[in-house]
C-alpha cells in the first residue's frame, strides 16, 4: 500500500481545509473498515473543523476527479462508511449543537455530534431525540439520517424519516440546498438549480406512485433503496429533507439537520417474559404488543450464554432471569406510574392466557419478572444494545455476520419465518443468533460463517437469496433497520423490481450524475460477495512468529494473537465519551487513532502484512499506541473483550528485541531493584525537584517533563512488621514497590486494620537468597520487558507457594500491582502456580468486604464527618472491584460516601511524566476527575487507591487523596478512642 497515492490533493487539502489531513498508510488503514465484513482501502482521510472546509474538501476532491464517503461514528454494518476516494469524516469537529427552540421540539445540529451526546444536552429542557439506536454512544445524527436509523423504541416514536424535519446540504456540483417541506407546486422556491431539482424528484415521485404503493412493502421497518413515498403527490406539503434520509451519502453532504424532539420518558416499567422456546416467544409477540407497550425486544440463549462470559453483564443477568429461558421478550412501559402497574398485570395475565407458566415444563415453561428499579432497567437495556458485540465475541474464526440480520415480516408471520430461517441455516451447514425489535417484526439475525472460507462465502449467497425469498412470500422489507450499503443494494431488483431499480437510478443522477458521492451504495452495487472487498480477502495471511505473552484462548497464528487481534468487530464502543472509563486517550483527543478500534485495526493491518514490511515494529505503530494508557477499560467494557493494554507489551516487546531499551524505559522497568538503594540518597534526588536545571535536565536527558514532580523519595522505607496473633485468619500483604517506596503510611494502615480485625498479616520474602524485594512485574511490563517480568514474577509466585498451598489470600494495595496476579501473570507464566495466584489475590477492600459479608470481620469503626469522594482507578473499573471499595467504605457508620464518575485519571504510571505525553495527560484528568475534586471543596476527603491518582490529583488541585486503608484505620482510631 503506498503512503501517498494523489499528493496534489494531499498538498492541496492541507493548504485550503483547516483540519486534520491524512494520507499516510496507518490513517487510511483505520478508515477502510467499519462494523461491516468489508474493507475498502480509501485514498485519504479528511477531518474538516467547519463545515465550510468539509465543502472545500468536497470541491477540491472533485476537482481532481476523486469519490467522497462522508462518515461519522464508523459504525455501519453494511459497508454504507467506506469507499476507495476521500473519507470526510465529520465526527472528531462538527459536532456541535447549533440551535434549541425547545418550545417547538425542535434542535437543529451538526451532522457529526453523537445521540447520547445530543440527549444529555437537552435532558435540561425535558426533550429527548428517540431514535434510540443500539449504538447510540458513538452513532452520529448525520450517520443516523443517512441510514434511516430506528432505534428500539420505533413502535412509538418512529424512524429517522418520521422524525428529521430540514437538512442543508452540499451538493457533489458544490451548491448548497435547503431541504425540508415544501408545496406541492413549488411556488414557494425561488427559480434556479435547486428548484429545477425539486422539480425533477416531484415529477418522479409522481410517475412512480402507482408502482411505489404496489411494490415497498407495507411494514413499518422498511428502509431499503430511496424513499420514493416521500414524493407522493397525493401529499400536499412533500418534506423532500425525508428523501435524503436513509440515502447512505449518495445524494448530497449534510451540514446542518433539524430534528424533532419528544418529551423525556418518565418512570418506567419492564417485564422480563421468559420462555421455554424460541417459536414460542417469537409466536406470543403479535399477542404482545396488544397491550401497547414502548417495545418488545428479544434476547435469545445463544446471547444469554455469551452475554454470562463477559464480566460486566454478570450482575444484571443474575437480576433479570430466572432458569435458564430459552428467550426472553423484554416488554417495556412508559404509561405512568398506575398505567405502567396495570400494564404489567395484564402482561402477566397474557402470559398466562398464553399457556405460560413457571410451574410448567418444555415449550410452556415461562412467565415474567417485573423490573421496576430504574438502574436495573438501565442495564438491561444496555445489555439488549451490546447484543452485536456480545454474539461477535466469540472467540472462534467463525463469527454472526450480518447479511440477512435486518429482514422485517408482518407480525403474524414471525414464527413462520423464523422456523423456516432456522431450516436454512441448517441446510447450509450453520446456524442462527437471533435478537432484538420482536414487536416490529424486525430481528437481527445471523448465521455463523467463517468468511475466509470460500465454502462459507458461498453458503452466505445461498442463504440471503432463500432468505429474502422468504422476506418476499412473507410482504416484507429486506432492508428494516441498517440500510443498503454494500450487503443488500445487490438485491433490489428482487425486492422492488427493475422499475424502481430505474428510479432509484434516477434520483441518484438528478443530484450526482458523475457517482461523485458514495458510489456503489444503493445503486449500481458491486455483488455483496465480491471477496475482494471483503476484510479478510482470498489473499489475507498472517505471517507466524512466536509471542512473548499466552493468547493461546483465541485461534490463529502466532500463538491466537491474530484471533485476539481479530476480534475488533469495529464496533466502535470505544468512541464513547462518558460512561465507564474506555477510552480514556480517544475521549481526549476524538481522534480515530487513539481508540481501542483504531489500534486494533492498526495491529490486524500490520500483523497482516497489509501496512509495509515490518510495520508492527515500527515507529507508526509505536506512535499508533503512545496513547494507550493500559487502563484495561477495554478489556471489561468492550464486549469483545479487546485487551489492548496486553497488545502494547506484546508490541513494545517486540521493538525492544528490534531497538532495545532506552534509558528512560530501563529507570521505569527498575525502579523496584534500585529502590531501595535510593532511600539512602534521599535528599540529593529530591534535589531534582527543587531545582529548576535539574527538571530541565532530566526532561532533555531522559524525557521525564520539567513540568512534574516527580514522586519524592523517602528515608522511612516501608519495614514489615512480625505477624501478629492469628483470631480469625490470616492474610500475605504485599508490599508493592510503589507504597513501601513513596507511601509507606498506607501499608502500615493496613496492617493496623487487618490486625485490629483479627487477622495474622503476613509479608512474603524472596526464597532465591536475594536482597532483592520482590516485585509483581509491572514496572517491566510497561516498558515491553516481558523477560525481565517474568524472571520477577517467578520470584514472586516461589515466595507466595507456602501461603498459596495452605490457602491464604494475598491482599493487596496498589490495584495495578495485586490484579497483575489476576491477569498478566497468567499471560506470562500460564500454569498452575499462576492460576493459584490468581485465585487468590484481592484487592485489600476486596478482602474486606469479602470478610464483612461473610460475618468475620470484627472492626469497629466511628463515624466520618466529612463527605468522601471516592475515585477509582481504571484497574479497579476493569476488574469489577469498584463496588467492593464503596462497600469497604460503606462499613465507615453514616459515610457521606460520592464516587466520581471519571475515566483514567491519566497519569498512568510514567504516562503522565513523560514530556511527550504530559499534556493529554492533564487533558484526561481535567474531563472529569479534577474538576469534581475541586468542586468538592477543602472538608471533602478524597480517596484514590491508586498511587498515580493520587499523584495526579496532588498535581493538578489543593486536596491531598488518601488511600481506603487509610481512612478504614482512621475510623477505627475513633472508635477505640471512643471505647477508653
Amino acid at each position: 500500500m503506498a503512503s501517498v497515492l494523489l499528493p496534489g490533493l494531499e498538498r492541496r487539502l492541507k493548504a485550503e481545509v483547516p483540519g486534520e489531513v491524512m494520507f499516510d498508510a496507518f490513517s487510511r488503514g483505520r478508515y477502510s473498515t467499519d462494523a461491516s465484513h468489508y474493507q475498502v482501502m480509501p485514498a485519504g482521510v479528511v477531518t474538516p473543523t467547519t463545515t465550510d472546509g468539509a465543502a472545500r474538501a468536497l470541491a477540491l476532491a472533485h476537482e481532481e476527479g476523486l469519490t467522497v464517503t462522508a462518515r461519522g461514528g464508523g459504525t455501519s454494518q453494511c459497508g454504507q462508511t467506506v469507499g476507495q476516494g476521500l473519507v470526510i469524516d465529520g465526527s472528531r469537529h462538527l459536532n456541535k449543537i447549533l440551535s434549541i427552540d425547545p418550545g417547538n421540539r425542535r434542535v437543529t445540529v451538526q451532522p457529526g455530534i453523537v445521540l447520547d451526546d445530543l440527549n444529555r444536552e437537552l435532558k435540561a429542557h425535558g426533550l429527548w431525540f428517540p431514535v434510540d439506536v443500539s449504538t447510540s454512544s458513538r452513532a452520529t445524527i448525520g450517520g443516523m439520517t443517512g441510514n434511516n436509523s430506528c432505534g428500539g423504541r420505533s413502535l412509538r416514536y418512529g424512524l429517522m424519516r418520521d422524525n428529521v424535519m430540514a437538512i442543508d446540504a452540499v451538493l457533489a456540483d458544490g451548491r448548497e440546498m435547503h431541504f425540508g417541506e415544501v408545496d406541492a407546486a413549488l411556488t414557494e422556491m425561488a427559480p434556479g438549480p435547486n428548484r429545477d431539482l425539486a422539480a425533477r424528484l416531484l415529477a418522479i415521485g409522481s410517475r412512480e406512485a402507482d408502482e411505489v404503493a404496489a411494490r415497498f412493502p407495507n411494514v413499518h421497518r422498511r428502509v431499503g433503496g430511496y424513499n420514493l413515498d416521500m414524493l407522493d403527490p397525493a401529499l400536499a406539503r412533500p418534506n423532500l429533507a425525508r428523501l435524503l434520509v436513509g440515502s447512505e451519502g449518495t445524494l448530497a453532504y449534510f451540514t446542518a439537520i433539524e430534528l424533532k424532539l419528544w418529551p423525556v420518558l418518565g418512570k418506567r416499567a419492564v417485564g422480563v417474559c421468559h420462555f421455554g422456546s424460541f417459536q414460542a416467544a417469537m409466536d406470543s409477540a403479535q399477542h404482545l404488543v396488544k397491550l401497547k407497550p414502548l417495545a418488545v425486544e428479544l434476547v435469545d440463549a445463544t446471547m444469554l450464554g455469551l452475554a454470562a462470559e463477559i464480566p460486566m453483564f454478570h450482575a444484571t443477568l443474575a437480576a433479570m432471569l430466572r432458569g435458564e429461558p430459552e428467550a426472553i421478550l423484554l416488554v417495556e412501559f412508559d404509561e405512568g406510574e398506575e398505567e405502567n402497574l396495570r400494564r404489567m398485570k395484564a402482561l402477566d395475565e397474557m402470559m398466562g392466557d398464553l399457556g405460560f407458566d413457571f410451574s410448567h415444563s418444555g415449550a410452556k415453561w415461562g412467565g415474567i419478572v417485573e423490573v421496576f428499579e430504574p438502574g436495573l432497567q438501565n442495564a438491561i437495556t444496555e445489555l439488549r444494545k451490546s447484543g452485536l458485540n456480545i454474539m461477535m465475541s466469540m472467540k472462534d474464526q467463525a463469527k454472526p455476520i450480518s447479511f440477512v440480520e435486518d429482514c422485517a415480516v408482518p407480525l403474524e408471520h414471525l414464527a413462520e419465518y423464523t422456523d423456516k430461517l432456522n431450516q436454512c441455516f441448517a441446510r447450509h451447514g450453520t446456524k442462527g443468533t437471533f435478537y432484538a425489535h420482536a414487536s416490529e417484526g424486525c430481528l437481527h439475525v445471523r448465521p455463523l460463517l467463517n468468511l475466509r472460507l470460500e465454502k462459507d462465502v458461498k453458503a452466505m449467497r445461498a442463504i440471503a437469496e432463500e432468505a429474502f425469498s422468504l422476506v418476499r412470500a412473507f410482504k416484507g422489507s429486506h432492508s428494516g433497520e441498517h440500510g443498503d450499503g454494500l450487503v443488500r443494494s445487490e438485491f433490489h431488483g428482487e425486492m422492488f423490481g427493475q422499475r424502481l431499480v430505474k428510479a432509484f437510478e434516477d434520483v441518484k443522477d438528478s443530484f450526482d450524475p458523475a457517482g461523485f458521492l458514495n458510489p456503489g451504495k444503493i445503486v449500481r452495487a458491486p455483488k455483496f460477495d465480491n471477496r475482494s472487498l471483503f476484510r479478510y480477502f482470498p489473499e489475507y495471511e498472517v505471517p507466524d512468529f512466536t509471542p512473548k505473552l499466552d493468547w493461546s484462548e483465541y485461534p490463529g497464528s502466532i500463538g491466537g494473537l491474530q484471533g485476539a487481534v481479530e476480534q475488533c468487530n469495529n464496533n466502535g464502543a470505544c468512541r464513547k465519551i462518558a460512561g465507564g472509563a474506555m477510552c480514556p486517550s480517544y475521549r481526549a483527543t476524538r481522534d480515530e487513532a487513539h481508540s481501542t478500534r483504531g489500534r486494533a485495526n492498526s495491529l490486524r493491518l500490520a500483523l497482516s502484512g497489509q501496512l509495509g514490511p515490518e510495520a508492527f515494529t515500527s515507529d507508526a505503530m509505536a506512535e499508533t499506541l503512545s496513547l494507550c494508557v493500559s487502563c484495561k477499560a477495554c478489556k471489561r467494557e468492550c464486549p469483545t473483550g479487546i485487551d489492548m493494554a496486553r497488545m502494547k507489551i506484546e508490541v513494545s516487546a517486540a521493538r525492544a528485541a528490534k531497538h532495545g531499551f532506552s534509558l528512560r524505559d530501563r529507570l521505569i522497568a527498575e525502579l523496584p531493584r534500585y529502590a531501595p538503594w535510593a532511600a539512602a540518597f534521599t535528599p540529593l534526588l529530591n534535589l531534582r525537584n527543587k531545582v529548576p536545571l535539574l527538571r530541565w535536565l532530566s526532561e532533555k536527558a531522559v524525557g521525564f517533563s520539567a513540568k512534574r514532580a516527580l514522586p519524592t523519595w523517602r528515608g522511612d522505607r516501608f519495614q514489615a512488621p512480625a505477624p501478629g496473633p492469628a483470631d480469625v485468619g490470616e492474610v500475605v500483604l504485599w508490599a508493592d514497590t510503589f507504597n513501601a517506596t513513596f507511601e509507606p503510611e498506607n501499608l502500615y494502615a493496613a496492617v493496623e486494620v487487618l490486625n485490629a480485625a483479627g487477622y495474622r498479616v503476613h509479608f512474603a520474602k524472596p526464597v532465591d537468597g536475594s536482597k532483592h524485594p520482590l516485585c509483581c512485574g509491572r514496572t517491566y511490563l510497561s516498558v515491553g520487558d516481558v523477560d525481565g517480568a517474568r524472571r520477577e514474577m517467578a520470584r514472586s509466585l516461589d515466595a507466595l507457594a507456602p501461603f498459596l498451598d495452605r490457602g491464604v489470600p494475598v491482599v493487596g494495595l496498589e490495584p495495578s500491582c495485586l490484579l497483575s496476579f489476576r491477569d498478566e501473570v497468567l499471560a506470562v507464566l500460564p500454569g498452575e502456580a499462576a492460576n493459584q495466584a490468581a485465585a487468590s489475590a484481592l484487592l485489600f477492600e476486596e478482602f474486606i468486604t469479602r470478610e464483612a459479608k461473610a460475618g468475620r470481620l470484627g472492626l469497629p469503626l466511628a463515624p466520618i464527618d466529612s463527605k468522601v469522594l471516592l475515585h477509582g482507578h481504571c484497574h479497579q473499573k476493569a476488574f469489577g472491584a469498584m463496588g467492593a471499595t464503596e462497600a469497604a467504605l460503606r462499613l465507615i457508620p453514616n459515610i457521606q460516601l460520592e464516587t466520581i464518575e471519571s475515566s483514567c485519571c491519566g497519569m498512568a504510571g510514567a504516562f503522565g511524566y513523560q514530556a511527550e505525553t504530559i499534556g493529554v495527560s492533564l487533558a484526561m484528568a481535567e474531563l472529569s476527575l479534577l474538576p469534581a475534586v475541586r468542586q468538592a471543596g477543602p472538608e471533602a476527603v478524597i480517596v484514590a487507591d491508586g498511587t498515580s491518582c493520587r499523584h495526579q490529583i496532588i498535581d493538578g488541585t489543593e486536596a491531598t487523596p488518601i488511600h481506603v486503608a487509610r481512612l478504614l484505620a482512621a475510623s477505627y482510631k475513633a472508635a477505640s478512642a471512643r471505647r477508653t
